[in-house]
């Protein structure tokens, strides 16, 4: 989504109908309008029911109703009321949309702003609803100016979260890819030695990265899981019943110390090698 695919020349040239800041002490009748509203919750909490259903709310959020978008609000803390600032308005066409809708595809049709984007939207709030009230000639071309701001802010504010989800998207797909990678290479050389710097190196990035996207896909380290793809294999060879020594096998899945390699592997299974492999040959000759 970028800003630009919404607008042409002509798209914004609103016109603003009524502007207004209240404080949600009391709840309004369930309505709608023949027109397009935004509304921004400055400050507080509640609720609000659109078309039958009901959303929790608070400040930095911003509410999209197009034409006949049934709506009220519910209060939730008369001790905490909400602070809105709301304005209805016509005379704008998106492209790809009707004209008068502004139905951005944020569903539910609440915004949730970041910090910075609040503080810069609260601000154009504020200053239109001063210029609503103050009288002076030409007002009404001011309203318009900051109602074009306000649409703007928006846009930007909905293409930048789409951007951020497309990027952790592309590193979620990234992170994902490169333990696949790892957990590969594991399988492959986990009979020769291995070490975090070595899998670092061979993936180009750092060992500290690697240790954290491995543990967060995994549930473990990529050396834990190095030590559990060498025993399960060690265990297979003790199950063929002509396997070699327990020394020999410690060297075929990757450990030069038999005894390192006996006693990870009566951690993992309560079993030594050695009585395991005794017990694979009574069952065969049982």
């Amino acid at each position: 989504m970028q800003t630009d695919t919404f607008f042409s020349c002509n798209d914004l040239n609103p016109t603003v109908y009524f502007v207004s800041k209240q404080k949600r002490v009391k709840e309004c009748i369930y309505h709608d309008h023949d027109f397009p509203q935004i509304s921004v919750i400055l400050s507080g909490k509640g609720k609000y029911v659109i078309d039958d259903v009901v959303y929790e709310v608070e400040a930095g959020d911003i509410l999209f109703f197009d034409a006949k978008i049934k709506h009220h609000n519910i209060v939730t803390n008369v001790k905490e009321p909400m602070v809105e600032f709301f304005v209805g308005f016509s005379d704008i066409h998106f492209h790809g949309m009707p004209e008068n809708s502004i139905d951005f595809g944020v569903s539910p049709k609440i915004m949730h702003m970041k910090p910075h984007m609040k503080q810069e939207v609260d601000k154009i709030c504020y200053e239109m609803i001063a210029e609503y009230q103050s009288g002076q000639p030409g007002k009404e071309f001011m309203v318009k100016a900051y109602m074009t701001q306000l649409i703007v802010q928006i846009v930007r504010g909905l293409t930048m979260n789409v951007k951020q989800t497309e990027v952790e998207q592309f590193e979620n797909y990234n992170r994902s890819y490169a333990v696949k990678r790892i957990i590969n290479y594991l399988n492959e050389n986990y009979e020769q030695r291995i070490s975090l710097e070595q899998i670092a190196h061979n993936m180009y990035l750092s060992p500290v990265y690697i240790s954290k996207i491995f543990k967060e896909e995994t549930g473990e380290s990529p050396i834990n899981y190095l030590i559990k793809i060498r025993l399960e294999r060690a265990k297979e060879i003790l199950q063929m019943g002509n396997s070699g020594s327990i020394k020999s096998i410690a060297k075929d899945v990757g450990y030069d110390d038999v005894y390192h390699f006996s006693k990870l592997f009566k951690k993992y299974y309560g079993i030594s090698p050695l009585y395991y492999k005794k017990n694979i040959r009574e069952k065969m000759n049982a």
